[in-house]
């Protein structure tokens, strides 16, 4: 009776078990997926071409970084998730749904989530007790912050030293990373710009550093990475409704991944990104999400 049950068991214990170990999560602020391919970013080219690759990616529109990073980490679309403001504004508090790291606690409360980013309105996002590490330049607790550093901007470099040494230290389940710089670049000097490919290039070593820390680590066997952006962008900016602005990569790698495989939906979202990381995780999907998980793109 007691083979009898376990077989029975099987198939529910089969499907229980999460994809992956651990997810890392990488955005490349102002990531124009045509730019990113002329660029100088062996460590991103490399793992497109390793695992399942689209650079035909959507964001939603207004194609801007903070609604766009809330629908990519929330599931949802700007109508649902509510951020439609670009800055920190204190007052207006948290995001009103839950993010991906809020739903991987309530799962799992076990695992350790935390977020890396180089702008501080990411602060939005952090939903009380969804987070064991914020680190915006420096690791934050949950709370008010100086009025001086409500347009702090952090470079790559420093995001990914801070990533490296939390991950080789905490190992953590669900680990979000954000680089700014190309964004920066762009807005200053114009998307394409030897100044913007410098800043991808920059980023790519960033991305080289992460890496490194999740083999170190000895995470990498048991891991997926997924590389996307916010938004794209041309000439100096990336708001107007238009392709150049609206169309991302998304680059998913490691395991449970297929591997050299162009991926033939042309309809992925950003919010797709929260659905493939709470799948990849063994976390339900809610009923309210836009997202769906990009099945194609997983073993």
């Amino acid at each position: 009776m007691r083979l009898l049950t376990f077989l029975c068991l099987l198939p529910i214990l089969a499907t229980a078990a999460p994809r992956t170990e651990h997810v890392f999560v990488f955005s490349f602020d102002g990531g124009n997926p045509t730019i990113i391919q002329q660029a100088e970013m062996p460590n991103f080219k490399r793992l497109a071409a390793e695992g399942a690759h689209s650079w035909q990616a959507n964001t939603i529109i207004p194609s801007k970084t903070l609604p766009s990073h809330t629908a990519m980490l929330t599931g949802v679309d700007i109508a649902k998730h509510g951020i439609d403001w670009n800055d920190y504004f204190p007052l207006r508090g948290t995001v009103k749904v839950p993010t991906a790291f809020s739903l991987t606690k309530a799962a799992h409360p076990d695992y350790i989530t935390a977020l890396f980013c180089g702008k501080i309105k990411f602060r939005h996002l952090w939903i009380k007790d969804s987070l064991d590490m914020f680190s915006c330049g420096s690791p934050y607790t949950y709370g008010p912050i100086p009025a001086t550093e409500e347009k702090k901007l952090v470079p790559a470099p420093q995001v990914a030293t801070q990533a490296a040494a939390y991950i080789v230290e905490k190992k953590p389940q669900l680990c979000f990373i954000h680089f700014p710089d190309a964004d920066s670049a762009g807005h200053k000097y114009g998307w394409g710009s030897p100044e913007q490919m410098e800043a991808f290039k920059v980023c790519d070593a960033a991305l080289g550093e992460v890496l490194a820390a999740i083999e170190k680590a000895g995470l990498t066997p048991s891991s997926t990475v997924i590389l996307s952006a916010d938004h794209g962008g041309r000439d100096k900016n990336h708001f107007d409704p238009v392709v150049n602005n609206t169309t991302i990569p998304w680059i998913i790698w490691g395991k449970g991944v297929k591997k050299q495989h162009a991926i033939a939906k042309k309809t992925i979202m950003t919010y797709d990104t929260a659905a493939t990381v709470l799948t990849l995780l063994d976390v339900p999907l809610p009923a309210h999400f836009d997202g769906e998980p990009v099945l194609e793109a997983l073993e």
